[in-house]
């Protein structure tokens, strides 16, 4: 089957008097990479009908309080809980459990708030959060829109494709075509693209604006392996970060414990649990080790970042992976895999990494590619999309 690849919407929502602006309720959570592609399209929802109204549904978890209070966005939280079996049988219960709640809590809010003429649509942006939201809108007879990210769509997205009236994708899936009928690029938020010059960026985050930058980012959660990495690589081999600077996204759990570890080294290195400047992020760096979510790859790519992705390891399909092939083939990305073992990632991604910090050439020659890559505005296509699906 055929991929249509939508690089801009046919026509730009507008509200009349005549016919109300739409609610739209984006539901998924869990972490920064189902949040952030859906921040954006609110963002340019706003932007092209100011009266509309964007309601998140999102998990209990502390990192989407976070990120969309931050944001001043309406949220709700759900008591959606992720599929596990053990233990068993807690797990499992408590999995239907929150199911349940969560089903029962979205149709009261959905009924509460499209009561009367508003014309209302529910973007699925993937995982545990989105599924119950899916099944209240099939229940309540409101269009569903599931908004694929990843080349390879999770169990949660499979089922939703059975609820959602219409299925787009930020990226093709080879293996599943149904994904794969409307390809519109990934959804990045303005403040995760860099405006400034570098040096501007890294004065922002109180960076030495002269100095090269590498950027180490685990994505909204941190990386485990990349903290313990970084951190014996400065203290075993400190002469290899001369000239250089780090801007290091530890996460809430190791941030101090890092912070620490760069102290003792006398690394030169900014380590912050979380950041809500990604522009600024993106924008300081000469050289990012990142992981290989969806979201991460795009705002990457799109600020034109040397990068080198290592995939989470502890996904049984390495699904992360995918995200990022066709660009390593292409010349434009690097992959490492994550080997956990502390040593072995000094052997395979510590060598790499220092490798490219030493090859200006390589970085340089990639940045150039980057520049000439196209980058449409996907996430004025999608709310556009679910503006036309909300009014009918």
């Amino acid at each position: 089957m055929q991929s249509t690849i939508v690089t801009r919407p046919d026509s730009t929502p507008e509200s009349s008097p005549r016919q109300p602006a739409p609610l739209i309720v984006f539901a998924g959570g869990g972490s920064g990479g189902h949040l952030f592609p859906a921040l954006a399209i609110a963002e340019r929802l706003s932007e092209t009908v100011p009266d509309a109204q964007a309601l998140f549904l999102c998990s209990q978890r502390q990192i989407d309080r976070s990120i969309l209070a931050d944001a001043g966005v309406s949220f709700v939280p759900l008591p959606a809980q992720p599929v596990a079996l053990r233990p068993f049988p807690r797990a499992p219960l408590r999995f239907c459990s929150g199911w349940m709640k969560s089903v029962r809590q979205t149709r009261a809010e959905l009924e509460a708030r499209s009561s009367g003429p508003r014309p209302t649509a529910v973007a699925l942006l993937g995982g545990f959060v989105a599924a119950p939201a899916a099944r209240a809108a099939q229940k309540l007879g409101l269009p569903a829109v599931l908004v694929n990210l990843d080349v390879a769509p999770g169990k949660a997205n499979r089922l939703m494709a059975r609820f959602a009236r219409r299925i787009i994708s930020a990226v093709p899936c080879p293996e599943f075509p149904r994904f794969s009928r409307e390809v519109v690029g990934m959804p990045i938020r303005r403040a995760a693209i860099a405006t400034d010059s570098p040096a501007a960026c890294r004065t922002r985050l109180g960076l030495d604006p002269a100095m090269q930058t590498l950027l180490v980012t685990g994505a909204s959660q941190g990386a485990g392996t990349f903290n313990r990495l970084l951190t014996d690589l400065v203290a075993t081999k400190p002469g290899a970060f001369d000239g250089w600077q780090i801007l290091h996204l530890a996460g809430e759990l190791e941030f101090e414990q890092v912070e620490r570890a760069y102290g003792s080294a006398n690394a030169r290195a900014r380590v912050l649990p979380f950041c809500t400047d990604m522009a600024a992020a993106w924008g300081s760096a000469d050289l990012a080790l990142s992981r290989c979510g969806a979201s991460s790859v795009a705002e990457a790519l799109a600020n034109r970042v040397p990068t080198l992705f290592s995939p989470y390891p502890w996904h049984r399909d390495q699904h992360q992976r995918l995200n990022v092939i066709d660009h390593a083939n292409a010349g434009i990305a690097w992959i490492v895999d994550d080997a956990i073992n502390p040593q072995a990632n000094l052997a395979t991604m510590g060598v790499r990494l220092l490798d490219l910090m030493g090859n200006r050439s390589a970085r340089e020659s990639v940045r150039k590619q980057l520049a000439d890559t196209p980058c449409p505005d996907a996430a004025l296509a999608i709310a556009t999309l679910l503006c036309h699906a909300a009014r009918g």
